[in-house]
């Protein structure tokens, strides 16, 4: 599956071709460093993940839909504190990962304790199980995570990146 993400002023834009020719477009507000999917996409990447946010797109799910099946599942929140089904794991373990690499990118640094210990809770609080990551595939993809960024800052509006899942 191919992913282009093409770099906007106040949004960035998704096209995404599946291997069986369809396609899903979606645009997003720009929050962070890098856009929040493609975080999704070398998480889900390093951790080998087929049922998360990619994963659950490039199996034909519209990636507008993919919040309300999680709130649906289980999605665990202030208001809804529950197991999740067991769909939605990969999912929720993407996503607490993402946000902890989204604030390691914010602060440009890897603090490996810390980052372990926030990513345990936030797991915890998902009522998900915190998946084995060695300190080693941390900061490699940390590592490359902010080479995206880099990759990312220096394009011009307009321009845009492709990613293959």
């Amino acid at each position: 599956m191919d992913i282009v993400i093409a770099k906007g002023t106040d949004r960035d834009w998704l096209t995404v071709t599946r291997d069986d020719g369809s396609e899903a477009r979606l645009t997003f507000p720009k929050k962070g460093h890098i856009p929040h999917d493609a975080v999704h996409f070398f998480a889900e990447k390093a951790l080998g993940f087929d049922a998360g946010f990619w994963g659950s797109v490039a199996a034909g799910r519209d990636p507008d839909s993919i919040q309300e099946m999680a709130k649906q599942a289980g999605h665990a929140s202030a208001k809804r504190a529950v197991t999740p089904d067991a769909d939605i794991v990969q999912l929720l373990q993407a996503e607490r990962l993402v946000e902890c690499f989204e604030a390691a990118l914010w602060a440009d640094e890897l603090d490996f304790d810390a980052f372990l210990d926030t990513y345990r809770a936030a797991c915890e609080s998902s009522h998900v199980p915190m998946p084995d990551l060695s300190s080693d595939a941390i900061l490699a993809l940390f590592l490359r995570l902010r080479t995206f960024a880099d990759d990312w800052r220096n394009l011009s509006t307009g321009q845009s990146i492709t990613l293959v899942w």
